[in-house]
């Protein structure tokens, strides 16, 4: 079937994007889905840092490739051996699928599926299939999803069923923002009573982290962040204050969790300064390969002090988006406040310079399909 989307031609396009123009728009080939995968048409999907990454060459893909993967939408058609979905489903698209059997799936959430990484950096689907063309020439799949496009086809392990009163823009970011940044919070913090959380970059994998801990309610939740729009936003969402980097070392801010997710060494050097005794440095930025960070050792051993990686929030996502969605039909996740705007494909090299620059949490892609009121289609 012919549809519509966007494709990164080169990640070697110098910024701003909206002059080298390294993505463009036009019209592919999308094959038919084979065993074990679907057919969904895309309703809405999410701008993120991991798509900005591969547009500046922070993390190389192989190109042509249709970008995006935090997405929504609807299912038009099973392949063969597929069970548990239906055709009129609104599902949430997650970009790592799990196999079930490796060591990584073994490890509840903590590893990355082995399988499912190798197939994301060959930029096939999980079975190695490609299904896009472009003039008779192959397209390589984003993370298994390819979201910026009117329709995907994808592994059915690459979905999550979600009811139709979550709307798409919201099913959208349970599928990276919330599951990468509530993750964390959810499945690495071990938070208790009383203990504070402090969020070292507020984009919107670090916004999303830092409503997460104020819906839990345990302790006072603290944002930093160069952008003093962004610190204000934070404080309207309940942090219980929010700061400069500077600032907050010189106030002496202290956290038994400490969530960067700036994907900047710098970052993390301040992340891991302002944890307390004791405490947990959780990274989930994803910084360029070659970036290092200045530790004194000393800390963590005479102040048992951790600090982690977490890809994707240590999430299961079958498991782990049911629970957001929830948090967020009681009122206590506004993920609506994440939303930046709503832009078109055709929008997408400004888009990046805007997410490159720290001036946008998400811009929402919303294809004109997408029913404005969440109703189903």
């Amino acid at each position: 079937m012919k549809i519509t989307g966007a494709v990164l031609e080169t990640c070697d396009a110098e910024r701003p994007f909206s002059g080298s123009l390294p993505i463009t728009v036009g019209e592919l080939e999308l094959g038919t889905p084979g065993p074990s995968q679907i057919l969904v048409r895309i309703e809405a999907a999410g701008v993120c840092h991991s798509d900005l990454s591969v547009v500046d060459g922070n993390r190389r893909r192989p190109t042509p490739m249709l970008l995006g993967h935090e997405a929504a939408g609807i299912v038009e058609a099973l392949g063969d051996g597929v069970e548990g979905y239906g055709i009129g489903d609104r599902v949430v698209l997650t970009f790592l699928p799990r196999c079930g059997e490796c060591d990584g799936c073994a490890s509840g959430g903590k590893l990355p599926c082995a399988p499912g990484t190798e197939s994301n950096n060959a930029g096939t689907l999980f079975d190695g299939s490609v299904k896009l063309a472009r003039e008779g020439e192959p397209v390589f799949h984003h993370l298994g999803v390819s979201g910026f496009a009117t329709h995907a086809v994808v592994d059915v392990r690459s979905v999550v069923r979600v009811p139709h009163d979550v709307p798409p823009e919201i099913a959208a970011l349970l599928g990276c923002a919330v599951l990468t940044g509530g993750g964390a919070v959810l499945n690495e913090g071990q938070l208790a009573a009383g203990d504070a959380t402090v969020v070292v970059g507020l984009g919107g994998v670090g916004m999303a982290a830092l409503i997460t801990a104020v819906a839990l309610g345990l302790g006072p939740v603290y944002g930093v962040d160069l952008s003093p729009e962004k610190r204000a936003l934070a404080r309207e969402l309940g942090a219980a204050g929010a700061y400069s980097p500077e600032e907050a070392v010189a106030e002496g801010v202290r956290a038994a969790c400490v969530i960067e997710a700036a994907g900047h060494p710098q970052a993390l050097e301040t992340a891991i300064s302002l944890t307390a005794a004791g405490g947990r440095t959780i990274s989930v930025g994803l910084p360029h390969p070659d970036a290092r960070i200045s530790l004194t050792p000393l800390g963590l051993v005479a102040e048992a002090r951790t600090v982690s990686g977490c890809y994707l929030g240590s999430a299961i996502p079958e498991r782990d988006i049911p629970i957001f969605a929830d948090l967020w039909r009681a009122g206590r996740l506004p993920l609506e406040r994440l939303v930046s705007s709503y832009i078109e494909l055709t929008d997408l090299n400004v888009a990046m310079d805007l997410l490159a620059e720290g001036k946008a949490l998400r811009q929402i892609i919303r294809f004109p399909e997408t029913p404005q009121n969440g109703a189903a289609a």
